[in-house]
């Protein structure tokens, strides 16, 4: 699909194995200041069922972008807190031969209080009944405070912000919260 006709552009400038990786947002920049115009200000468009003419006005509700949700978020998906829900508050650990990080039974803790899978000690983790109440998610306005000390990223080479670190891993501030409503969105 990617490599089909009307996708072929952005396979060029978006490129493989030697990609932006952070640098993403240089792309989106175009598209953040014509939705900050449409935001604001609005275009002038026509509306060729009533044959009038109104001032049209749209956000971004939300993207899709995973595999590559690191890059375009600025939270690093990588190691024992790469989940964005759970952040520092992850089950995550890595396997005993091979090092590896596995999120194997995290997801339990999401399912409602009464689920039986909550209380099955035979499928999931051997002997263990989930008991553990999920924190509530933080806030676009939290989210922002969080990052709003961090630099977007915006040349090579790349260099991880100050604070940084295994309890913080946001990379970049994202382009995204340019938009006055990004910090409303549940992101």
């Amino acid at each position: 699909m990617y490599m089909s006709f009307e996708y072929i552009f952005l396979t060029m400038v978006i490129r493989g194995p030697s990609n932006l990786k952070r640098l993403i947002d240089v792309y989106s920049k175009p598209l953040i200041e014509e939705l900050l115009q449409l935001w604001h200000v609005g275009v002038r468009t026509y509306d060729h069922a009533t044959d009038n003419e109104f001032i049209m006005r749209a956000t971004l509700m939300w993207t899709v972008n995973d595999p590559a949700y690191g890059m375009t978020s600025g939270w690093s998906t990588v190691g024992v807190i790469g989940c964005p829900v759970c952040m520092d508050d992850t089950r995550a650990f890595h396997l005993q031969h091979g090092k590896k990080v596995c999120y194997f039974d995290c997801h339990r803790q999401f399912l409602p209080e009464h689920h039986p899978y909550r209380r099955n000690k035979k499928v999931f983790t051997k002997n263990c009944v989930e008991n553990k109440v999920v924190r509530s998610r933080l806030s676009g306005d939290q989210l922002l405070d969080w990052v709003a000390d961090i630099s977007p990223a915006v040349e090579m080479p790349l260099s991880l912000p100050e604070g940084y670190d295994s309890d913080c891993k946001w990379t970049k501030k994202n382009i995204f919260w340019d938009l006055p409503y990004w910090s409303r969105l549940l992101i």
